[in-house]
């Protein structure tokens, strides 16, 4: 009886509840390449990890990251740096490595240029 409870008490949390502090797969230590913002259009859309997209969050899409995946940004041209949380999937243009929120665009300063070479690595 208390392991169907358990069960049904597991189905019920929400996916926003499992991706909390999920760490970067073993052996993954970055990548370089462009990144984007969303376009304020898409705030409040579902995002592929079944989140709503909060331009004002902190997070962003990878194409395999896990979802929950703390990563941090740098912006190779300022070295301005941010913090992100990986909940959807994206970006579908080539060279680009992530799609972030607005604010975390404003927080690497690339709100104006739109795009902007930066580095990825695990979230320490």
């Amino acid at each position: 009886m208390l392991l169907l409870a358990v069960v049904l008490l597991a189905g019920c949390a929400s996916r926003a509840g499992h991706q909390a502090g999920v760490e970067v797969p073993a052996g993954w230590t970055g990548e370089q390449g462009q990144a984007s913002y969303y376009a304020d259009r898409y705030h409040g859309r579902r995002t592929a990890s079944g989140e709503r997209h909060d331009r004002q969050a902190l997070t962003a899409a990878h194409r395999t990251l896990p979802f929950g995946s703390r990563v941090r940004v740098t912006h190779l041209g300022n070295g301005r740096e941010t913090v992100v949380r990986i909940n959807d999937r994206g970006p579908f243009v080539g060279g680009r490595v992530i799609d972030l929120s607005r604010r975390a665009a404003e927080e690497l300063d690339l709100v104006r240029s739109g795009t902007a070479p930066v580095r990825l690595s695990p979230a320490r």
